[in-house]
This record gives C-alpha cells, sequence and structure tokens, in this order.
C-alpha cells in the first residue's frame, strides 16, 4: 500500500512518469487506488458534502470489486460509498463517476447525462476521454498514468489540486 501513498505525492514520483503497482497489487487495485487519490484531491461546490458518493458503470468485474473495497473509508471528512449503477440518469447523485465502456456512443450517453452538475467523471478507457471525462486513465507498458481534461473539470465546478495537475501526462 505504500505504493498508493506516492501515487499523487510529489516526492518520489515525476511529472508525466507512469506509475506502477507495488508487487503484491494488481491493475485493478492500482486503477482504485487512483480513483481514491484523485477523490481527496478534488473539492467540490457547496454545500458541504454529507458522503462521498462513488459509483461505477461499464467496468470489469475485477475493478468493481477493488472500488468496492473503498466503501467505509474516509475521504476529506466524510464517508465512501461506492455503487455500481444500471442506466445514466443514476449518476447525477454521485460525486465520482467511474466509466469503463468502449464504446463512444454509450459514453457519450452517460456524461450527456450529468449536464453540469459536480460529478468527477473517470474514464478507464481512451475513448472515455475524449468523450468528455475529467480523468482519463492510459495504460502504459511501464504501468498507468492519466490525463486531465481541466476546462471539463472546471465547467462542472469542480477544483483540482496542482499536485494532481502536476502528474497528470496532460492537461487541456
Amino acid at each position: 500500500m505504500k505504493a498508493c501513498l506516492r501515487i499523487l505525492s510529489p516526492v518520489g514520483c515525476c511529472a508525466g512518469q507512469p506509475l506502477q503497482a507495488a508487487p503484491d497489487m494488481d491493475e485493478h487495485q492500482l486503477k482504485a487506488a487512483f480513483v481514491y487519490r484523485f477523490a481527496l484531491y478534488t473539492a467540490w461546490p457547496p454545500p458541504p458534502l454529507q458522503r462521498l458518493a462513488v459509483c461505477t458503470a461499464g467496468q470489469p468485474p475485477g475493478l468493481d470489486e477493488a472500488l468496492q473495497r473503498l466503501a467505509g473509508r474516509r475521504c476529506s471528512g466524510v464517508s465512501v460509498q461506492v455503487m455500481s449503477l444500471e442506466r445514466p440518469e443514476q449518476a447525477r447523485r454521485c460525486q465520482l463517476l467511474v466509466l469503463g465502456f468502449a464504446g463512444c456512443t454509450e459514453l457519450l450517453h452517460w456524461i450527456a447525462e450529468l449536464g453540469d452538475d459536480p460529478v468527477l467523471v473517470i474514464a478507464d478507457t481512451p475513448e472515455g476521454y475524449r468523450a468528455g471525462a475529467d480523468i482519463g486513465l492510459i495504460h502504459e507498458p511501464n504501468g498507468l498514468a492519466f490525463r486531465v481534461n481541466l476546462s471539463e473539470s472546471k465547467r462542472r465546478g469542480l477544483s483540482l489540486s496542482s499536485q494532481v495537475l502536476k502528474l497528470a501526462r496532460e492537461v487541456r
């Protein structure tokens, strides 16, 4: 878990370098750690959160299971709840949405359903980032990296920490 603690730490990480999992951590656990860290380094607009709803849609079972392990943890003083969604309209009750769909049409439908709602959208596919997700995870030979769509995050009223922006492979 030490690798997870360093994921968004400026010490020990070079900007733009892919991050590797610890030997006992699989890819799904690493992605779940990224999601948790993104939540820690994101500020949502008022009113203050009562809970942090992390939602998933279109994910493979392994990632859903890894994200379920976040349930009950504390994030910025509130409890994390994890929900798997079936329909795009359900995403409005989330603060963070992790999408794994590969089809552009389905991704666009989910993202469009949110409108300007303050939901941090993380895409687990390159198509998701291109479709308008706030953060896109990038699979690289040496590990995992990410891109940030800052203009989309700002449009939704979200504020991403400068630490996230420094570590991103690309910020637009």
